[in-house]
C-alpha cells in the first residue's frame, strides 16, 4: 500500500484527486494539506511514501514546501502538479529534490501510474513540458557559447547539452527533452566530461561555471 499526502489549496481538486486515487487499492490517501506549511507539517506527521504537491498555493508555494519536506524526510517522493504555464517553477521542484512533475490535465490512469512509478524510483518528466523547460534554459548569450567551445572544443549538441547541466537538468530530463535516447544522452556527457578533464558530473560543472560566471 502506497500511502499518499495530497497538497491542493482548492479544496474540490483534492476531493477529486483523492477520489481518484482511492479507486486504486494499492494506494491510500492519509492527508490533504491546504497549503505548503500544511504539506510539509502533515508529512512529518502522516509519514506518507509520496507527497501529490501543488506548485502555486498560499503561504509557501509548492517548490518550497518541496524543499522543506525532502530537507526533513528524504526518504518521501515528491511529485509537483502543475499547468503547462508553470514552467519558471518546475526545474527549482526538481533541484529541491522532487521526483518529477504531472500536468493537471493528466489522465487519472496515467497519474495512477506516475505515483507508482515514482515511489518506484523514477523520475517523472513529461516530454512536452521539458521542451519547453530545455528551450527556457537555453536562452542564454552567445558569448556563454562561444566561451564553452573555444575552453572545450564542445561540438554544438555538447554545448546544448553543458548548457543544461549547469542549469541542473539530470541525464534522464536532457534525453527526454532533446529527444535522445539514454544511452546517446550519456555518451554526450561523457564527452563533456573527458573534454573538460573532469571524473564526475560536479567536477564538469564546476569548471564550466568557472568560464561561464
Amino acid at each position: 500500500m502506497i500511502k499518499i499526502l495530497l497538497a491542493d489549496d482548492q479544496a474540490i481538486l483534492a476531493d477529486g484527486l483523492k477520489s481518484v486515487l482511492e479507486s486504486c487499492p494499492d494506494l491510500k490517501v492519509v492527508g490533504i494539506a491546504k497549503n505548503g506549511f500544511e504539506a510539509v507539517d502533515l508529512a512529518g506527521k502522516l509519514s506518507p511514501d509520496v507527497v501529490l504537491m501543488d506548485i502555486r498555493m498560499p503561504d509557501m508555494n509548492g517548490v518550497i514546501a518541496t524543499r522543506e519536506i525532502k530537507r526533513l524526510s528524504p526518504t518521501i517522493k515528491v511529485l509537483v502538479l502543475t499547468t503547462f504555464d508553470d514552467s519558471d517553477y518546475i526545474l527549482n521542484a526538481i533541484n529541491n529534490g522532487a521526483s518529477g512533475y504531472l500536468l493537471k490535465d493528466t489522465s487519472a490512469s496515467a497519474l495512477i501510474d506516475a505515483i507508482k512509478n515514482a515511489y518506484a524510483g523514477d523520475t517523472i518528466l513529461p516530454a512536452k513540458i521539458a521542451k519547453r523547460i530545455a528551450d527556457a534554459a537555453l536562452v542564454v548569450s552567445n558569448d556563454r557559447e562561444i566561451k564553452l567551445k573555444r575552453a572545450f572544443g564542445f561540438s554544438d549538441r555538447e554545448v546544448e547539452i553543458a548548457l543544461m547541466l549547469l542549469e541542473g537538468f539530470t541525464n534522464k530530463q536532457i534525453a527526454s527533452a532533446l529527444k535522445l535516447t539514454d544511452g546517446t544522452a550519456r555518451n554526450y556527457i561523457s564527452a563533456i566530461y573527458e573534454k573538460t578533464q573532469s571524473d564526475n558530473r560536479l567536477s564538469a560543472v564546476e569548471k564550466m561555471k568557472a568560464l561561464v560566471k
